[in-house]
């Protein structure tokens, strides 16, 4: 396997987002940022890797080590920055089996999604892993969505990939820096950063879904 470094961009755009994050039972909130197991699930579904099998395992290990930064780029109309929003969904689901082995009529669940928000991903890792991954985005095996199937993106998710860190965030950025967008990066030490998030999945199995830490640091726009 080379262990040449290489860095693959990816745009997240679409008229809806949700980047599932402090969800508990009826409650389904969205992040103001991608998560890493979502971005890990839109890969498996390119992949084609079924859920909890040994193949998407194996995968997700991999998919560990890989660092990633989320950049919040704001979407312009006439000049003008959109405001990201946050839109919640009164949804109800009818006929769902109980943990009894019952049949409930209706089921109702509050979702969250973020309206007028687009991001771009850079994921950093060796040459065999972001290639493989970078083939499948680009003809997917499954369908791809923003966190929920409910959302669809507008432009394609695959830029590109690059060995060279600066040119790869050109690609998404042009000449902007990226200290002038709001950032969100992996960290190794809690000494680079004092968050975490628990959003680094193991294992995607619908019986058991199991998820470890994640360390992150955030930076603001206009923070070196």
């Amino acid at each position: 396997m080379s262990s040449k470094k290489q860095f693959l961009v990816l745009r997240l755009e679409g008229p809806l987002q949700s980047w599932g994050f402090d969800s508990q039972y009826n409650r389904r909130n969205t992040g103001l940022m991608p998560t890493k197991s979502a971005i890990a699930g839109m890969c498996c579904a390119a992949l084609g890797l079924s859920r909890g099998s040994k193949v998407e395992l194996k995968f997700l290990k991999s998919f560990s080590e890989i660092r990633m930064t989320t950049i919040a780029i704001p979407k312009k109309v006439l000049e003008h920055e959109l405001c990201v929003g946050r839109l919640q969904d009164y949804h109800t689901i009818q006929n769902t089996r109980k943990a009894s082995g019952g049949i409930k009529g209706t089921h109702i669940t509050h979702r969250q999604y973020l309206t007028d928000a687009a991001f771009g991903v850079l994921l950093e890792a060796n040459t065999t892993i972001l290639g493989n991954i970078s083939r499948a985005l680009a003809d997917p095996k499954w369908g791809i969505w923003l966190g929920r199937k409910t959302c669809i993106p507008s432009a394609p998710i695959l830029v590109g990939m690059h060995h060279n860190k600066n040119e790869a965030l050109a690609l998404l950025l042009g000449e902007e820096p990226i200290e002038a967008f709001t950032r969100q990066e992996d960290v190794k030490y809690f000494s680079e950063g004092k968050d975490s998030l628990p959003d680094s999945p193991v294992s995607f199995a619908p019986s058991r879904r199991i998820f470890t830490p994640r360390r992150v640091r955030i930076r603001h726009a206009g923070e070196v």
